[in-house]
């Protein structure tokens, strides 16, 4: 191959790739902002809303989904939706943004932390079982990046041992495990609206579920307590007693943004998957890396971000992942690194006490988390063929060049 470009040779990329603007913008969407900024209508329980819940609720094939203010407080109110609080434990993979572990925190329950698959990056349902206890109340399997928990061992597990299942699917909207939308498998599935999730409203979230009596919880418990759908205004039941409810509410300005994207979700859903998997069996294909592997049973893969690992052994002895890194970037492979760097309870914004959660299981988590995961932005799938393969030979490149036989 030719000499590096952060060597002095000419990098793949001799311009930058048209990666496209996140989050996307809509004409129609926008229109649709100003006709609610002049409606002096613009939160509780508003139309777009309500009609965005429908939407998405049958766009997963849920029975019902209820939005909040952001994809933390979904988790932390369906843990409470479950009833989980003090005294009660709560399983959660090492490898996942520092949200899911500290949304248990906040019910006042203990997160148990447990290792990951070091294919998928997941939860592994082996030391899932192996950490529960007489007082493990649920558990939060993740969808990390472009893979998916494995629902059939989990939901096994899970199930018989009666734990409750809240499936994380921040990084997973559009995705599919046995040709069922994340989300719908375990008793509640909380999804992020955050800005650079896969559609995106600055801030937001929203759970679903099929149980009414959950949804009717959810409903109350992001909405200071007013059923679903009442009117400002208007006196209706209230809350049972001891249900204390949070204002975790939305703006009709987020739900509209929403609606908007959703159209597309689908269409883009499948063109990301369709490239991602053309980089997988050209970098597979190549020595000393491996893509994340997909969900076992995902028949829909979603990809929020696109990420490999380094068989750091395998290359030519001191290479770490930030050469490879820093070498892609070189040839134009911008907005690549090792995302948050290490595992949840390593992360710089975690501050939970040692006393307040606890660690069963992390050895795969510390080693690739630390050590040997590069992850590319989600727009780096959304490129032309031409570009596309572009990306496949820059990896090329520079993972012959660092390979020891």
């Amino acid at each position: 191959m030719s000499q590096l470009a952060i060597e002095g040779g000419n990098p793949v990329f001799t311009q930058p790739a048209p990666l496209p603007a996140w989050p996307p913008i809509y004409q129609q969407t926008g229109e649709k902002l100003l006709q609610i900024y002049n409606s002096h209508r613009w939160s509780f329980y508003g139309s777009e809303e309500l009609a965005f819940n429908e939407e998405f609720a049958a766009y997963t094939g849920a029975a019902y989904c209820s939005m909040m203010a952001n994809g933390t407080v979904t988790l932390e109110l369906a843990l409470l939706a479950l009833g989980v609080g003090p005294g009660d434990e709560v399983i959660v993979p090492a490898h996942t943004w520092l949200a899911t572990g500290e949304a248990v925190v906040y019910t006042g329950a203990t997160p148990v932390i447990v290792d990951i698959e070091p294919d998928t990056l997941c939860m592994d349902p082996e030391k899932f079982e192996q950490a529960i206890t007489p007082k493990t109340k649920a558990v939060i399997p993740v969808h990390l990046f472009g893979s998916m928990a494995d629902l059939d061992r989990i939901l096994a597990i899970a199930a018989k041992h009666n734990i409750k299942v809240i499936e994380d699917c921040a990084h997973s909207h559009g995705g599919e495990w046995r040709n069922r939308h994340t989300g719908t498998w375990g008793d509640i599935g909380s999804f992020s609206f955050q800005e650079s999730k896969l559609i995106a409203s600055g801030e937001g979230g929203a759970c679903i579920t099929n149980d009414e009596i959950l949804a009717e919880k959810l409903g109350r418990l992001s909405h200071i307590g007013y059923q679903i759908g009442s009117k400002q205004g208007q006196k209706g039941t209230p809350p049972p007693m001891g249900l204390i409810c949070r204002n975790y509410r939305v703006t009709e300005f987020q739900a509209a943004i929403l609606s908007g994207q959703l159209a597309h979700l689908k269409e883009d859903t499948i063109m990301r998957e369709r490239n991602a998997e053309y980089l997988r069996k050209r970098i597979d294909a190549l020595p000393g890396i491996k893509v994340q592997a997909r969900g076992k049973h995902a028949t829909r893969q979603s990809y929020y971000i696109f990420s490999v690992i380094v068989d750091i052994d395998r290359l030519k002895q001191g290479t770490t992942r930030s050469d490879i890194a820093l070498a892609l970037q070189a040839e134009g492979i911008s907005r690549i690194g090792g995302g948050w760097g290490r595992p949840m309870y390593h992360q710089n914004l975690w501050s939970v006490p040692e006393d307040m959660y606890r660690i069963e299981s992390n050895a795969n988590a510390e080693e690739i988390v630390c050590n040997r995961l590069l992850v590319c932005q989600l727009q780096w799938l959304m490129l032309p063929e031409k570009e596309t393969a572009m990306v496949a030979d820059a990896f090329e490149k520079v993972m012959t060049h660092y390979y020891c036989d």
